[in-house]
């Protein structure tokens, strides 16, 4: 197979996954880290709209925009959403309203950006005043990472999770926070969720004395501010 076709395949397997359960997370985990007075949202990678339409229903005041590159998952996001904005956002921001925003929600879009800091520091003038950022980033050290690293010598990458083969960036949770605080930006929380349930991670986290405490997390959830 000729590399034009080994592309034209390879972009065809992306684009297929907006049918597929890729497109459909919820993420009620990353709800509760949404401050409740927040009434204006920028879902960026929104792709159907599914935890959009879920801040709708929380305040149906609300007002939730999406960005979402890919074409067909924003046209099933459209019947959810109040304004969907579709391409690559670093091309779009420049678009979006300055000073609007009270929540942008990154859930598991960071890590698919050449660039995140440049839209981390762009996004800032289009938050309110009271306007904050609410991400989820997978961790490369998840347990399981580490294991096939450590052991198998295997970086593999998949059709999702850690390795995503989309994923362009990867993080750790010192290095999310180096991130947001080299930016200018105030943590306000910066949790571990969707924790293994593996009683042995949980014994070497404890063995460790906390000091393997992050692997135990796919992702670690951050809710920043610009510094005044």
């Amino acid at each position: 197979m000729g590399h034009k076709s080994k592309k034209k395949q390879f972009i065809g397997s992306l684009i297929s996954k907006s049918n597929s359960d890729y497109f459909d997370g919820i993420r009620n985990e990353v709800l509760p880290y949404i401050p409740s007075q927040a009434k204006v949202f920028l879902d960026v990678g929104c792709a159907h709209g599914k935890f959009g339409a879920m801040l709708k229903k929380r305040d149906p005041q609300s007002e939730v925009w999406g960005a979402e590159i890919s074409f067909k998952a924003a046209a099933i996001a459209r019947q959810f959403l109040d304004k969907v904005i579709v391409g690559d956002i670093m091309q779009c921001v420049n678009l979006l309203p300055n000073n609007f925003f009270d929540c942008v929600v990154c859930n598991d879009s960071l890590e698919h950006m050449a660039d995140p800091f440049l839209l981390l520091e762009r996004i800032k003038t289009k938050l309110s005043r009271k306007g904050v950022i609410v991400s989820s980033v997978p961790n490369v050290r998840y347990y399981r990472n580490l294991q096939n690293l450590l052991f198998k010598k295997q970086w593999r990458y998949e059709h999702a999770g850690v390795l995503d083969r989309t994923h362009l960036r990867f993080f750790t949770e010192k290095s999310i926070r180096d991130m947001y605080e080299g930016l200018g930006y105030k943590i306000e929380v910066h949790e571990g969720i969707n924790s293994t349930r593996k009683k042995n991670i949980h014994l070497l986290v404890l063995l460790s004395l906390g000091w393997l405490e992050d692997i135990r997390f796919q992702q670690f959830v951050t809710r920043v501010r610009p510094k005044k």
